[in-house]
């Protein structure tokens, strides 16, 4: 006997999937560079670019083409064996960076649990039993494994599921003095965003980042660069650690890696890498060659010079834009962020009405994010064409009319 199926609606998630997202209420199903199409054909520009996954936007004939290839060839094997799509781009990774060694997971959230795990593993191995002490920001995010949650400096996401991991501590972003008020002999690591995405896009100084770096060195500490967000062009420079010179011991970085395939990973120096052994850490599916060829892929695209200066000349067209807006509306307190991370902060007088800009954009035909309660965040493909920003914009213009009566 036959089993009629539900049609495949919005309203079906309500009925089978865990109830921890609030989704829009229409269902995207197709997507070309910049452009989405929902289940009733309507179109919409995307400004959200999957939060900042999509960075050479929605199928890419290079990664289609790489994906295409290698799902003939060799999906899975496990970390029983190596493959060559992992090592080419652990090689490529390593040449193009400060790091020697490369660590292969799924997620954002696993790129840091490695990290933090491996901080922690190298100075109670290496110095202390006692050196366990991890110092993070409020407003950081680091991701949802309960580690990771916990380093991140948002108990929202942490409270309520029993007793946290121990040893973390928590101080104001940007704030040097805060930061040297707490770090001792005991401190394994400082974990920072570059840029703290979800958070409000807020770009760490240089001079904090510097000053990072100098306590890490003074108390025998690793300094942990989480580039889930910054990471892969996004600001500019390949890596956003670059812009300041201020160089990490570990980095992580996920979203844009795999242009939307899932794929992440933990770079470190050979002398850190070395505590580690074999059983130490894992995963059944980090580095496994379907990632690791569109990822391979990805990063031959946006590892170059003419990409990542359009990057800045795009910063530049959104910047204009909205500036044109606030002009008009007085709607934006600060415009804030770098290359194509992009926040734009609303003010005390419409601080509550995010949710509704958001609404309004979609209705336009327009996808945007938030970033905490009161910005507006925007994290395009790097290579969007300067007409999908300027209707895109348009689309802005509209929704924020809209809203505003």
């Amino acid at each position: 006997m036959s089993v009629t199926q539900p049609p495949i609606t919005r309203e079906l998630f309500n009925d089978v999937i865990l109830p921890i997202y609030a989704p829009a209420q229409f269902v995207p199903v197709k997507g070309q560079g910049s452009r989405v199409w929902d289940q009733q054909g309507n179109e919409y520009i995307d400004f959200a670019g999957g939060i900042a996954v999509m960075a050479l936007g929605h199928c890419h004939p290079v990664l289609v083409e790489a994906l295409q290839k290698q799902s003939e060839q060799l999906w899975h094997l496990s970390n029983i064996y190596t493959n060559e799509p992992a090592l080419r781009l652990a090689q490529k990774l390593t040449a193009a960076t400060f790091a020697d060694r490369v660590f292969f997971a799924n997620s954002g959230a696993e790129a840091n649990e490695a990290a933090f795990k491996l901080a922690r593993y190298y100075a109670t191995n290496k110095i202390s039993p006692y050196k366990t002490k991890i110092i993070a920001f409020h407003h950081a995010f680091h991701g949802r494994t309960f580690f990771t949650v916990t380093v991140g400096g948002q108990p929202k996401y942490s409270d309520g599921f029993g007793p946290k991991p121990a040893d973390i501590v928590h101080v104001p972003f940007n704030d040097l003095d805060a930061v040297k008020a707490v770090i001792d002999d005991h401190t394994c690591a400082i974990v920072v965003e570059p840029i703290q995405g979800e958070g409000g896009v807020t770009p760490a100084t240089p001079e904090f980042l510097a000053g990072l770096r100098q306590l890490c060195d003074q108390y025998q500490a690793l300094l942990v660069f989480d580039e889930v967000q910054t990471g892969m062009g996004r600001t500019g420079k390949l890596f956003a650690y670059e812009h300041s010179g201020v160089v990490p011991d570990i980095l992580t970085t996920a979203k844009a890696l795999g242009g939307g395939f899932p794929v992440s990973a933990m770079l470190t120096r050979e002398d850190i890498a070395q505590v580690m052994t074999a059983g130490t850490h894992g995963t059944t599916f980090g580095g496994n060659p379907l990632a690791c060829a569109v990822a391979e892929a990805s990063l031959d695209i946006i590892n170059d010079s003419q990409l990542l200066d359009g990057v800045e000349q795009r910063h530049h067209w959104f910047i204009k834009a909205l500036e044109e807006i606030n002009q008009r509306y007085h709607l934006f307190a600060a415009i804030r962020g770098q290359g194509l991370l992009i926040g734009a902060q609303l003010t005390p007088e419409y601080a509550g009405r995010l949710r509704e800009i958001i609404q309004a954009a979609a209705e336009q035909g327009l996808l945007v994010l938030s970033a905490g309660s009161d910005v507006v965040r925007f994290t395009p493909s790097l290579i969007i064409s300067e007409q999908d920003v300027q209707q895109g914009m348009a689309k802005l213009h509209q929704a924020i009319a809209q809203v505003m009566g």
